[in-house]
């Protein structure tokens, strides 16, 4: 339904509310008239904003051209790929809403949200996947306990950096919205279990953990054992994180973790050889860790950690 809030001055600000929307995180699509042909209630660079609520402003000329606006805005919103839709108005389609016209009216409609990436730790890894991100159309922001690591000359591309004296006082510092993805490649299995803990338990709509399959299980049998697993939906951990291109270098890994959070955004991570842990496995993994109740002890790990 719409917003009706009102601004001092009146309606609110289309390109206010969208610079509000993106700079939350929060998804969004954009319809505009582009073109009009004959009579129609709709005219060129009328604006409709949906969000992913159903909530909308501005309008597009209303009536049954709008409803269906609004339903295909919510797709691309889903989808993340804009479309381009011609509604042909006659009288006889338009009668029952009111409107008495004939013509054809054209609307592009497109994702507003930019994808936000955010990076727990500020090694080289994660150094080489912000430049890398950026130039993929990530926003990204770089979480670590190292102000040394963590600052503008080593990611100058970065949207925002956050660095605190622990991880702890860096996730008190920010929000996570759905829209976003969490990378978690620190220095170490007990920053990497921290940071992954508290991705989890955020809105984050995907969490990459780096590291190998013996790594994953034992911070998941962890995780368990402690009961911060509880009401967890596993399917959006992809850990080991990474398309499989068989690389081991720095920038390999990176080149693959980006690779694999496209497919996640443009919904095409189905069939792609990934190196994740499936998500039954990993309920298998916890459930054995609450049955038995204990957590064996963490092995070594080559892949990633700085």
């Amino acid at each position: 339904m719409p917003n009706d809030a009102q601004t001092p001055s009146g309606p609110p600000d289309l390109f206010e509310e969208i610079a509000r929307l993106r700079a939350a995180g929060e998804p969004a699509a954009l319809a505009t008239v582009i073109g009009t042909k004959g009579s129609t209630p709709g005219k060129e660079t009328m604006r409709l904003l949906v969000t992913a609520s159903g909530e909308f402003h501005g309008t597009v000329g209303g009536g049954c051209v709008e409803a269906d606006v609004v339903d295909a805005a919510l797709d691309v919103i889903e989808t993340d790929r804009p479309q381009r839709l011609t509604f042909r108005l006659t009288e006889n389609a338009t009668g029952q809403t009111g409107l008495m016209c004939g013509g054809e009216l054209e609307v592009f409609i497109e994702p507003l949200t930019t994808p936000h990436l955010v990076l727990f730790g500020a090694g080289h890894i994660s150094k080489d996947l912000c430049e890398i991100a950026v130039r993929a159309g990530f926003r990204v922001t770089v979480v670590d306990d190292r102000a040394d690591f963590a600052n503008r000359e080593r990611f100058p591309a970065a949207q925002s950096i956050i660095a605190a004296d622990t991880f702890g006082d860096c996730f008190a510092q920010f929000d996570i919205p759905p829209s976003a993805a969490c990378v978690v490649v620190t220095r170490g299995h007990a920053y990497d279990m921290e940071c992954a803990d508290h991705a989890l338990h955020t809105r984050a709509g995907y969490v990459g953990l780096i590291g190998s399959r013996v790594k994953v299980r034992n911070i998941l049998r962890r995780l368990a054992g402690r009961g911060q697993l509880e009401g967890v939906d596993l399917e959006r951990l992809h850990a080991p994180i990474g398309i499989d291109l068989g690389g081991g270098a720095h920038g390999e890994i990176a080149v693959s973790i980006v690779a694999e959070l496209i497919a996640w955004r443009r919904g095409f991570l189905d069939g792609l050889r990934t190196k994740r842990i499936s998500a039954q496995e990993m309920r298998a993994v916890t459930g054995r860790v609450k049955a038995a109740g204990e957590v064996p002890p963490e092995a070594a790990e080559v892949q990633g950690e700085e």
